[in-house]
């Protein structure tokens, strides 16, 4: 199947599914959290093995989609990074510059709005409750869990809506 508008979706996430975000967890380890410290390291990043395999792979019989709890100032690095580390080509998902939701509401959103046209085969993601709420509606996920944990970012993810 070459048209891509029939081809189902792989839904990855990109914070500790395709990039490794250890190196700047420190950012959100103190009080008050330095959020843009923590997203402009974001371009150093090494890439997670396992997902970045994933990803490519999935590529081959579905269009790859990236959904990120990553604000959309975060854009042009997030975009350089994908091509920096061969990742398929695919729209980007992320949450709005003031969006202080939930990554679990935020995504869940957008999935349900990709479902409505198109096939979700899977979604990738490393935070536990985006991956409930995603089974609860009846998505197929793919638990992420090659990276390092981060109590922190769990935290911040879940109580800050930042990632």
């Amino acid at each position: 199947m070459t048209d891509s508008s029939k081809r189902p979706l792989a839904v990855f996430d990109l914070d500790n599914t395709l990039a490794g975000t250890a190196h700047r967890q420190r950012f959100l380890e103190s009080r008050p959290r330095d959020w843009d410290a923590f997203f402009a390291a974001a371009p150093a990043d090494p890439p997670l093995a396992e997902g970045v395999a994933l990803a490519r792979g999935s590529a081959e019989e579905c269009e790859v989609v990236y959904l990120t709890g990553r604000p959309e100032r975060c854009r042009r690095d997030t975009l350089d990074w994908l091509t920096a580390h061969g990742l398929p080509e695919g729209r980007v998902f992320m949450r709005g510059n003031a969006d202080r939701r939930p990554a679990r509401r935020t995504k869940l959103e957008i999935l349900r709005r990709l479902a409505r046209d198109r096939q979700v085969r899977f979604l990738v993601d490393d935070d536990e409750l985006v991956c409930d709420d995603a089974e609860r509606a009846g998505f197929t996920v793919v638990r992420a869990r090659w990276a390092e944990r981060s109590a922190a970012l769990a935290d911040a993810q879940e109580r800050e809506g930042r990632t």
